[in-house]
């Protein structure tokens, strides 16, 4: 009689299992990108249960290294906020494995971007955080309001068409910094906002900002046109936003600007209100955008006035709206009288 050794099945691959705000940690970081630790501890925890420290996020987050599910590199320096980088933290990101476990689950429309460390380094990193505060302010203050926009509520880098044709991506398209969603509730009435977000750094000059807010009106008038004569319906006539937005969302310039080195002075109020004057003057004189003074909003406001007082303060100037004065601010409605 012969004895045949049978192998045994292979083990079953091990699997980590992550508490409730590690499964969170990724779903976050799918969404946003890019987050400072900081800035998760802010989107994570209510201000009134939070604690100084991020100890146990920085636990969840070791975890989730370790399981090779993100990444970090360090940020590249300081900052103001509560959600801004203090001391070179880390900035964390997901790693491909991390990317399709929450694609796995299914509980966020799939985005094909993979981010590299590359790209958390690069230039554009400042920019990505002043993104991610602008929108971390909208969802402490409505915590603070009782109204609803939580740490999903706002989508980085969102691509509408404004042309027909194949020309480059960014000629073909206006990519709004952010897409953010807040629900307004104030005696028991709901009313749902939609916002395209763009932030200035003050990196680019005044005409070219005033450009791409232009380039919102080409948006709104924007009709896709079938090449085909014959087969053009009558639907043909519609604006391409309205297939994705009930109504047309309002434009928020968050305008900020790198602290001044030690021992120089902060002349960034000054800086920023004369860019504010800069976008009112030249969107006034924009042929496109002053036919459509009666339908598109833009509010210009700061970061730092965001952050301290909220989009519901009156801390927005409206564009398009008003003589050669400016108006005076208002809160996010961009209602004017």
């Amino acid at each position: 009689m012969t004895l045949h050794l049978v192998e045994p099945p292979p083990a079953p691959a091990r699997t980590r299992s992550f508490h409730t705000m590690g499964r969170r940690v990724l779903e976050l970081l799918y969404q946003h990108r890019v987050l400072s630790t900081q800035q998760m501890h802010v989107l994570l925890t209510q201000p009134e249960k939070r604690p100084a420290r991020p100890v146990y996020l920085r636990r969840q987050l070791g975890e989730l290294h370790d399981a090779g599910l993100v990444n970090r590199v360090r940020a590249q320096g300081g900052g103001h906020g509560p959600g801004r980088i203090q001391s070179q933290q880390y900035l964390w990101f997901l790693t491909d494995s991390g990317a399709e476990s929450v694609e796995e689950a299914g509980e966020l429309p799939a985005r094909p971007y993979r981010v590299t460390p590359d790209a958390v380094a690069g230039a554009r990193q400042a920019h990505t955080l002043a993104v991610n505060d602008a929108g971390i302010a909208f969802v402490e203050h409505a915590r603070r309001l009782g109204h609803e926009c939580g740490p999903l509520d706002w989508t980085p880098e969102v691509a509408n068409r404004i042309r027909d044709g194949q020309r480059r991506f960014e000629d073909d398209h206006v990519i709004s910094d952010a897409l953010l969603n807040y629900v307004h509730i104030e005696r028991g009435q709901r009313t749902m906002l939609s916002f395209f977000i763009e932030v200035d750094r003050a990196t680019m000059t005044s005409a070219r900002l005033a450009a791409k807010l232009a380039a919102y009106g080409r948006l709104y008038e924007y009709v896709p046109q079938s090449p085909d004569r014959a087969r053009r319906t009558p639907n043909a006539t519609r604006p391409a936003w309205m297939y994705s937005y009930p109504v047309f969302p309002r434009i928020l310039v968050v305008l900020d600007a790198a602290p001044p080195r030690e021992g120089q002075p902060d002349r960034r109020p000054q800086r920023l209100a004369a860019r504010t004057e800069d976008l009112y003057a030249r969107t006034g004189a924009d042929v496109r955008l002053a036919r459509l003074k009666d339908d598109l909003m833009i509010g210009v406001t700061t970061l730092q006035q965001l952050q301290e007082h909220g989009p519901c303060a009156p801390i927005f100037t409206p564009l398009l709206r008003g003589t050669a004065a400016r108006p005076s601010p208002t809160d996010l409605y961009l209602a004017t009288t």
